[in-house]
């Protein structure tokens, strides 16, 4: 569904993305995990366009859209959810999902405002809140909702634990496997590695901008020797 090739990527003259690859099938919970600093944010920037990629592909359904803009990214069927979440402070919940309302796309279930509250339960009561009065956690359920309005076809999430408290955390690992449930395919960046283990499908790990290590989650479990050289502290 979505196919990195050879991926790179600057900042100015420093080289962030150093020839990654990797793919998400549909349906399926792809986990790229890697420590701060690793590349994964560049990573999801570059797939929007937001990070023009140097050299490399980036094809989903098929298609190529390495040096499209974002907008146009957008249209085709990607979402984004941004680690910085960037929520309208001054608009209510019920007002913030509108703004991320797209016309349905052929072959998926449109979402609604009642659909997301179905996945996000807390949501429902507090739609008339202005974002601005939301929790951390609350704030990133509303992002992936706002996001999820648009109908995308297979959604990143930049860092969706970051910053939660563990009983939040617990919240959100239960709402991306909703979201599996639902059909969705998702790309994941996280450092997290227990909310990332509970999550995935399947597995692929950044260090200093190329990645290193990939395989299915239960791969990943069951290899202590690659969890211990990249991604502890």
């Amino acid at each position: 569904m979505l196919r990195l090739s050879d991926l790179h990527a600057h900042y100015g003259r420093a080289h962030i993305l150093q020839g990654v690859s990797l793919h998400v099938r549909p349906g399926e919970v792809h986990v790229l995990l890697g420590r701060n600093g690793a590349g994964k944010s560049t990573t999801m920037k570059a797939i929007m366009g937001l990070v023009p990629p140097t050299s490399g592909g980036v094809e989903f359904l098929g298609q190529p859209i390495a040096g499209l803009e974002p907008f146009e990214v957008a249209r085709r069927g990607l979402g984004y959810v941004p680690e910085e979440r960037r929520v309208f402070a001054e608009l209510t919940v019920a007002e913030n999902l509108e703004v991320g309302r797209q016309k349905p796309r052929e072959g998926l279930a449109p979402w609604s405002v009642e659909r997301i509250c179905g996945v996000f339960p807390s949501l429902a009561a507090m739609l008339k809140r202005p974002g601005g009065r939301m929790s951390g956690g609350e704030q990133q359920m509303l992002t992936i909702g706002r996001t999820l309005m648009g109908n995308p076809r297979l959604v990143l999430l930049d860092e969706p634990s970051e910053g939660l408290a563990p009983v939040i955390v617990d919240r959100m690992a239960d709402a991306v496997r909703a979201l599996r449930a639902e059909g969705m395919s998702i790309l994941l960046s996280e450092q997290n590695w227990h909310f990332a283990s509970r999550v995935g499908d399947a597995a692929s790990i950044i260090e200093k901008g190329a990645i290193v290590w990939r395989g299915s989650m239960a791969e990943l479990l069951a290899d202590e020797a690659a969890r211990g050289r990249y991604l502890t502290v």
